[in-house]
């Protein structure tokens, strides 16, 4: 069966008209067409879900949040409205290839076992396009150890079956920043990530309102979601890498906190400290 018969597309947007309208025509012109396009309007200011409900018409789902309610909350809603039996997630300032679904369905029909894959992706920041560090290298397999130090999934390059997203828990609604990093650790540590090695998507950074720039410290929400792992059973490898990149983080947050002269942190910071180290 072809996939993309089966593949819902969520695309979570707040203030973003033009950027938004760049990914859902990406969208709508794939050489495979999915069977759905949900656009999750995340209580935008700027008259989005008006001109997107003008432009596009019955071609796209549009659900509008009366408040902004975060990404993670959107990308959920659209997972609970999705009618395929495969995800696909979009950011709203990413873009695809035309040919992006058409490889990655051809992929996973030459590995049924896999449940997620992602592809490669071509960075542009501030205009110029950018190499990705060695740090940010895709990789394949059981990659749990591997996604610990910090996010090498990107979300606009994945598809997922759905049952699989529902099984390890949707996108944590408490967290403003890194959903996507606690959602793969969950993931990764019990499917095998499958890797398309051809870049299908464009990432599009150094604007303003991107998550990375608004939020500090965003080690304090890696670490919170590597707390939900802590007492899983893990193998002996796992857990001792885990334990690791646990214990380096709270330390950079100690120092951080020190520097800023925020004694509270620093305690707090330390009393876990102390538990992951007794």
């Amino acid at each position: 069966m072809n996939k993309s018969t089966q593949i819902s597309v969520i695309i979570p947007t707040f203030n973003r008209t033009i950027f938004v309208q760049r990914a859902i025509d990406s969208v709508l012109n794939q050489t495979s067409p999915p069977l759905e396009t949900i656009v999750i309007d995340d209580g935008s200011s700027d008259g989005s879900y008006n001109e997107l409900a003008l432009k596009y018409g019955d071609s796209i789902s549009l659900i509008q949040n009366r408040e902004n309610k975060g990404v993670s909350y959107s990308r959920n809603q659209g997972v609970n409205a999705a009618q395929g039996q495969w995800i696909a997630f979009l950011d709203s300032d990413d873009v695809w290839d035309r040919h992006k679904l058409e490889k990655q369905i051809e992929f996973h029909q030459e590995n049924p076992h896999l449940r997620i894959s992602q592809c490669e992706e071509i960075w542009i920041r501030n205009g110029k396009r950018v190499n990705p560090k060695h740090k940010h290298a895709k990789k394949s397999g059981q990659i749990f150890k591997d996604s610990l130090p910090l996010c090498i999934i990107s979300p606009s390059a994945v598809i997922m079956e759905k049952r699989l997203f529902n099984e390890v828990g949707q996108f944590d609604e408490a967290l403003p920043a890194c959903e996507d990093y606690d959602l793969w650790l969950r993931i990764t540590q019990k499917e095998e990530v499958g890797l398309l090695n051809e870049p299908l998507i464009t990432r599009y950074a150094g604007h303003e309102d991107q998550l990375s720039s608004k939020h500090w410290g965003m080690d304090r929400f890696r670490v919170y979601a590597m707390e939900k792992h802590l007492g899983a059973d893990l193998p002996h490898d796992w857990k001792q890498a885990l334990h690791q990149e646990y214990i380096q983080k709270c330390k950079v947050l100690i120092l951080g906190a020190e520097k800023r002269g925020n004694t509270e942190m620093v305690a707090f910071y330390n009393e876990k400290l102390s538990l992951i180290e007794t």
